[in-house]
């Protein structure tokens, strides 16, 4: 699963830094530990002990759980009696909450080791079992096998034209598919480097930008970081345009931070598109057309399709549908859950529950989620993320998010909760804004004004939690 063992850096996280041979070392003597586990759990901080337990881990063939530092105590509980590990991985002197008591505890050590030689469990054994969010319900175990990840990462790199000459710089956490399968095992596949700035900042970000940086992965929250900034920024700015690929995930980017991130720099960021089950579906290549609020076409070996309603295929160019998915970046089920599995798939396709349109040259865009971000109001069927580009291009809002919620005489009516950028203006302006860019159908009937909008550790909405 790994390309390299010189001695090029394969890690850094500050000023601590491990070879790819040093990586090798370490984790292999690690895995010697684990070896015949059934399965081991990581507390997945954002250090180079976490690094180093995963990548054991999958030397030894030994299914690693990725835990959220940051998890509750009842989804702890859950995970715990679901996935049932025999270890739980972390870095010396970390505190682990009381729901790990009766899980064993092996530090990860960085010293001395052997890399040594393990049998290779086959491409359908077991990788990661990665925990989704669990917003309709307790969080699902997604088992994803080692050929899933395999075949993303050399997917991508060929999509972004990814070697071992690059150097990778983000500041994602490691517990979740972005950060972890491509944020670290991506550049280890390659042979190239990873610089995980540990926590975010623009500073930091050019810093790195400006040494060796090659690619930076983000989220929205964190573009949205820049693009506030970076028109005042010019060294952010410069370190900005030195590099090779920007790429966004994980939600979709507003059209108005990538072109003031465009007009400042020069780049275009590049969004792609995945989800924990089916890792990367889509991208944008590195040579294609990097279109704001497009994440591209599908990846070598995935097929990608729109349906309606009905489960049938869309062909039309502009039609609205929700995506299916097939191909080796699937996962493989639901662990202890083959109901929820089975209710995934249709005729050998996944079913994502996100809804999107195909441009006649083949490139998707996602609209949203079926559940919460298509909004059947007056007969229509509206699109929340349509609205949201909309009202972000008025000066007066800083975010926003788009939800429906129940109307007597329209079915659903249109809701926008906003975070003013200053003083708040007139809702009916802000209604009157939308209806004169796209539809008067698609403006907002009711307008509520927070002072944030409630967010995961990715960054994204969770319209859920709006109004509760």
């Amino acid at each position: 699963m790994f390309a390299s063992q010189s001695d090029r850096v394969a890690l850094r996280f500050g000023d601590r830094a491990l070879t790819h041979s040093e990586l090798a070392a370490r984790a292999g003597a690690l895995a010697q530990q684990l070896s015949g586990l059934p399965r081991a759990a990581v507390w997945a901080t954002p250090t180079i002990e976490t690094c180093v337990a995963v990548v054991a881990a999958l030397l030894a063939g030994v299914p690693a759980v990725p835990l959220n530092p940051k998890v509750g105590e009842r989804e702890l509980a859950h995970i715990v009696a679901d996935s049932a590990p025999a270890a739980v991985l972390a870095a010396p002197g970390v505190t682990l909450p009381e729901g790990l008591s009766s899980v064993p505890r092996r530090d990860v050590t960085l010293d001395g080791g052997s890399s040594g030689t393990f049998a290779d469990p086959g491409d359908e054994a077991p990788a990661l079992i990665v925990y989704t969010s669990g917003t309709t319900g307790s969080p699902k175990g997604v088992v994803l096998p080692r050929r899933a990840i395999v075949s993303t990462l050399d997917a991508v790199a060929e999509a972004w034209q990814w070697t071992a000459d690059d150097v990778l710089v983000h500041a994602l956490p490691l517990f979740h598919v972005h950060g972890l399968i491509l944020g670290v095992l991506g550049p280890l596949r390659r042979g190239g480097t990873l610089h995980h700035l540990g926590k975010f900042s623009t500073e930091q970000l050019a810093k790195a930008l400006d040494g060796d940086g090659t690619m930076m992965f983000g989220v929205p929250t964190m573009y949205h970081r820049i693009a506030e900034e970076v028109g005042g920024n010019p060294a952010l700015g410069r370190a900005l345009a030195g590099a090779r690929l920007l790429v966004s995930g994980s939600a979709a980017l507003p059209v108005r931070d990538h072109e003031r991130i465009a007009a400042a720099t020069g780049q275009r960021v590049v969004e792609r598109y995945g989800m924990t089950e089916t890792l990367m579906n889509t991208s944008v290549r590195a040579d294609g057309d990097r279109r704001p609020g497009a994440v591209g076409v599908p990846l070598p070996g995935v097929r990608v399709r729109l349906v309606d309603d009905a489960g049938q295929a869309l062909e039309d160019a502009g039609a609205i549908g929700e995506i299916q998915v097939r191909g080796p970046n699937l996962f493989t089920e639901y662990l202890n859950r083959p109901d929820a599995t089975a209710e995934a798939f249709a005729d050998g396709w996944f079913r994502t529950g996100d809804v999107g349109t195909r441009d006649p040259d083949g490139y998707f865009r996602i609209v949203g989620r079926k559940a919460t971000d298509i909004i059947k109001s007056g007969g229509y069927k509206i699109g929340a993320g349509e609205i949201e580009n909309a009202l972000l291009e008025h000066p007066s809002v800083k975010e926003v998010a788009v939800t429906g919620e129940p109307d007597d005489d329209l079915g659903e009516r249109i809701v926008a909760w906003v975070v003013p950028a200053g003083a708040a203006p007139p809702a009916d302006e802000l209604a009157g804004h939308v209806a004169r860019l796209l539809t008067p159908h698609k403006r907002p009937r009711v307008v509520r004004f927070v002072e944030s909008l409630p967010r995961n550790d990715m960054g994204k909405v969770m319209k859920r939690a709006l109004g509760t």
